[in-house]
């Protein structure tokens, strides 16, 4: 079982910060932003490259929790941006989706 299958689970400790029955959002353990939260589906989906059309939904809640979790911690008239990584190379180190939300200080472009 991946890490984030087993926050979802519940056997690993996280700071949750949203939960419904298909996502979770809890604060990234290493951030890179003042707001560094991590939107994981609770179903695995190991990356974006396993994604089909059953998923369009789920992944448009992904990127709307983002966005809520966002306003709701003063950052949308900021801004913010929102991340998913797609194998090593890009830097996915859990290969389970998930989405970067970022704010809170400057972002420059491009990343990384």
């Amino acid at each position: 079982m991946c890490l984030f299958c087993r926050i979802v689970a519940g056997e690993v400790p996280a700071k949750r910060v949203y939960e419904d029955d298909r996502l979770v959002a809890f604060d990234d353990i290493n951030p890179q932003a003042p707001m560094h939260v991590l939107v994981v589906p609770k179903a695995h989906v190991a990356t974006l490259n396993d994604l089909d059309t059953t998923h369009d939904a789920l992944v448009g809640e992904m990127i709307r929790r983002g966005a809520a979790i966002a306003a709701e911690r003063g950052y949308s008239q900021r801004g913010f941006r929102t991340v998913f990584n797609c194998n090593a190379d890009a830097g996915q180190a859990v290969f389970h989706i998930h989405l970067h939300v970022l704010g809170g200080r400057p972002l420059k472009w491009p990343p990384g």
